[in-house]
């Protein structure tokens, strides 16, 4: 994930957790506020409308009892209120609604009017299995020279409440949305000033891997810790410039010094081969001879490498016909040995080109097949094979094998086993692996009492991989 992309989701996952524990508190503490101030107004008015009555309002005789009836209803003059007058019995001689008179309201479903018998005055809010939802409700004694004559209860349905709490909320939601929406924008401002440096400075270390060695991000304005960064950047990039630099013209001034030698070590070589008459030492003068040609490839090699290093350019080298010319190398070792080198073919006949030096190609085969002719004489295969992302060359010989014990350090410098020769310094399959690691390979060691395979392995050309 981009570090801009990064950097606004975070941003937006704070906003989110700040407005949701603002928001719903405020929703909580808005409905408990609504709930207890309905609560207090309906105990405030029903205490007001029994202050008002006595044991005259609440007489029997039908005149009074249609005045405390129309009492009642200028009493619950609000839109969903409800007023009721029960005498000491808890009967109802008035409703509001003209529903109920004449019924006993002392029930327990109703436990306002039963404390309210008991001279308490008493509001809720609380469920009414009768209207089907919450309701507020009050009742309060009729006191009359102090004996309780009756009470008063007070209804009101808290719908409206409801909904006049739920526009609140609503409200404050939108607002806390259009709050996320403005952060979110803001949020995006600030990660792009912030990412816009860092895409600067991962661009410029793209450009230096790919080889552009004079690239330099200079000053990127990212506040300052991002310009020490830069600053830091562009002494590596110094230094490594400087270091390439340096390797590419010692390669190529050793490698331009060591022609005239070698050419003037191979006209001796050649005048010598032509005027001995003995076979067998125009024989190993003609060995010397081939390898003078090794080394002088070798060198053509390091200035190609440097060359194509200077240029960004990768090397790249056929696998089967490295194996071939390290089989024949090490043909005439072999014999005198009592081995010998199999060539099994190369993946069936299909070139393999892998990334890697052909120079350092051949020294990883060199010494791989070194290692089986001093460690395991005999019959020893090499073999190549390829999957598409990388090619293998495999050394497989039919000696006592490895301990177990000792597999993972075979390839340590300086490592010798328990049965090795004695003469050996420990760093042959060291520098190989190393070799094979440079161009993004590597070495695995395989066996254990039936013979030793080494698989040295390079990514192929055609599988992208830059060394």
């Amino acid at each position: 994930m981009k570090l801009r992309t990064r950097l606004v989701a975070s941003f937006a996952y704070v906003l989110l957790v700040v407005i949701v524990a603002l928001t719903v508190p405020l929703a909580i503490v808005m409905r408990d506020r609504a709930r207890s101030e309905l609560e207090a107004l309906a105990r405030t008015n029903a205490q007001t409308i029994a202050s008002f009555m006595n044991s005259d309002t609440l007489d029997d005789d039908p005149t009074p009892r249609r005045a405390l009836t129309r009492d009642a209803r200028r009493y619950a003059e609000e839109p969903g209120s409800r007023v009721i007058v029960l005498d000491a019995a808890g009967i109802v001689l008035a409703d509001s609604d003209a529903e109920d008179v004449g019924e006993n309201f002392a029930t327990p479903g109703r436990p306002e009017v039963t404390r309210a018998l008991r001279s308490e005055v008493t509001a809720e809010v609380r469920r009414s299995e009768e209207e089907q939802g919450d309701i507020a409700v009050a009742a309060a004694p009729i006191i009359d020279e102090g004996e309780l004559v009756g009470v008063v209860r007070i209804s009101r349905d808290v719908q409206t409440v409801g909904e006049n709490v739920g526009r609140a909320t609503a409200a404050i939601v939108a607002v806390a949305l259009g709050g996320f929406v403005a952060g979110l924008v803001l949020a995006v401002a600030i990660a792009r000033s912030l990412a816009r440096p860092m895409s600067r400075l991962a661009a410029a270390a793209r450009r230096l891997g790919a080889g552009e060695l004079s690239t330099r991000a200079g000053k990127l304005e990212g506040g300052t810790e991002v310009d020490e960064l830069a600053g830091s950047f562009d002494e590596m990039a110094g230094r490594v410039e400087r270091t390439v630099r340096a390797q590419q013209e010692f390669v190529a001034n050793a490698s331009h010094q060591l022609r005239t030698p070698l050419t003037g070590i191979k006209l001796r070589l050649e005048a010598a081969i032509a005027e001995t008459p003995d076979e067998a030492v125009r024989d190993q003068l003609s060995a010397a001879d081939r390898e003078v040609d090794r080394l002088a490839q070798i060198i053509e090699r390091l200035l190609t490498m440097a060359s194509q290093i200077e240029e960004g350019r990768v090397p790249h080298a056929d696998l089967g016909d490295a194996v071939e010319r390290a089989v024949q190398r090490w043909h005439e070792r072999a014999d005198k040995a009592s081995s010998s080198l199999i060539d099994d073919g190369a993946n069936g006949g299909t070139p393999i080109s892998v990334v890697a030096d052909p120079a350092d190609l051949d020294q990883v085969l060199d010494v791989v097949i070194d290692n089986a002719l001093i460690h395991a004489p005999g019959r020893i295969e090499v073999s190549v094979s390829g999957n598409g992302e990388r090619a293998t060359v495999s050394v497989a010989d039919h000696g006592p094998g490895i301990p177990a014990d000792e597999m993972g350090r075979v390839t340590e410098r300086f490592f010798r086993g328990r049965g090795a020769p004695t003469g050996g310094s420990g760093l042959g399959l060291a520098i190989a692996r190393e070799l094979a690691e440079r161009w993004g390979g590597g070495i695995d060691v395989r066996g254990g009492g039936e013979g030793t395979r080494i698989d040295v392995w390079f990514p192929t050309a055609r599988g992208g991989v830059r060394a």
